[in-house]
Order: C-alpha cells, then structure tokens, then sequence
C-alpha cells in the first residue's frame, strides 16, 4: 500500500476543514426572496395607513356636512319680509338671532299662508296697527287705557316706533302681527319684538291714518295680501 506524504495529509486535511461555497444561484434566489417579503410588509403598511387616513377623513367631512348644515339652517333663514297690504309695500327686517324662535314661527306661518287675506282689525293712533284673525277688543282697549308720558320715560331700540312684534298671550287664533307707529316704553311688557320696518314706513303711517270706530277698529277693510320672504333687499 502506498504511503501519503505528509505534504499530501496536509493539504487534504485544510480541504476538509474548509467552508463550503455558497452558489450565486443561490444567493441571488434568497436576496429575491428577502426583497419580495420586504415589499410585501411595506405595500401592507401603507395599504392600512390609506385606510386609516380615508376614515379620518370621512368622518371629518361628515362632521363638516353636519355642521355646515346646522349653521346653514341657523344662518341661511330669510332675513327680510316683504308685507304686500292693501295700501302697499311694507319691509320688514326679522331678528333672527335676538328672537330666534318667534322668526322661526313666523317664517313657517308665512310658507303656510297664514298671513293672506288677515285684516288690520285694530288702529290706534301714535301707538300700534294690528293685524290678526282675532277680533278681541281686550288687547287694543288695555294699551291704550295704559298709555303713559313717553317723553319722561327711557326708551330703548325695542320701544322705538315702527317695530314689528307678536302678543306675548297665547291663544287659540294664531300669531297676530303688532307695528308701532310710535315709541312704547312698556312695548316689552306686551309684545314679542322680532323685526323692524326698514322700507314702508309710510304705507304703516297710512293705515295708521285710516278712520276707525271707537272700538279702533277701520270704518274701511285694510289688510295683508300676503307676505313674501327674502334673503336679501
């Protein structure tokens, strides 16, 4: 049998201890492999980061929506009425927001037509014109039974004349409309100021004018034709 040189040991000695070659084939197969999961987690990320910020931002337009609606019904009410009476024109700016539910109640009588065809059943001279389904004396007799010295009293832009207001009473005949011709000291004991003539002041001195009985009430029919409402004038 041949014997190996020690040389030969050697050299096949460190063969055996050696690392083992990896393959290209092999390395370019796992780096294909590691890139594929990597883009596999960052197309995951930003799949659900979409996702997160899609909610986001529904659930802000629809706090938006509903708030843009609740100003829009608060704030794009009419804020004028036109009053179309028998002796013409009378504008009217509502105080939508110093009397907020009377303008709400007044505005949906006017889409109902409440106001058509209602008279101007009471006349008081230098105090109010009243307009109403109602017939009762009891309003139009107490105020003038109460009428005291305006010039010694403090007035404030409520009591001024040519205000527009309701019956602070509640009853069964609807929402009759007040329009001083005169300064009112006590006008917030009795009414519900929500608006203010702004045009027509002289068709309300017209009726003002017209000759009455001694219960004031118009010897001659005088009324509203109908009220039309507006944004703008």
């Amino acid at each position: 049998m041949a014997r190996i040189k020690p040389q030969a040991l050697l050299i096949q000695s460190k063969r055996k201890k050696g690392p083992t070659r990896i393959s290209i084939t092999t390395i370019v197969f796992c780096s294909l492999i590691v890139s594929l999961i990597v883009l596999s987690l960052v197309a995951t990320y930003r799949h659900w980061s979409h996702r997160s910020d899609e909610q986001k931002e529904s659930a802000l337009s629809t706090f938006e929506d509903t708030g843009a609606f609740e100003g829009a019904k608060k704030y794009d009410l009419p804020g004028h009425a036109v009053i179309n009476t028998s002796k013409g024109y009378i504008t009217v700016e509502l105080f939508k927001e110093g009397s907020p539910e009377t303008v709400d109640k007044f505005i949906d009588l006017c889409q109902k037509g409440h106001f058509k065809g209602m008279p101007f059943h009471h006349v008081i001279k230098n105090y109010v014109i009243q307009a109403g389904h109602s017939q009762e004396l009891q309003a139009a007799e107490d105020w003038t039974s109460k009428v005291k010295i305006r010039s010694q009293l403090v007035t404030s832009p409520k009591h001024e004349a040519f205000m527009i207001g309701t019956s602070k009473t509640k009853d069964s005949n609807g929402f009759d409309v007040f329009i001083t011709t005169a300064p009112i000291p006590d006008l917030h004991e009795k009414l519900i100021v929500f608006g203010r003539v702004v045009k027509g002041e002289d068709v309300v001195q017209e009726i003002e004018e017209v000759d009455t009985d001694q219960h004031y009430q118009p010897k001659s029919p005088v009324g509203i034709i109908n009220v039309t409402l507006k944004h703008e004038i």
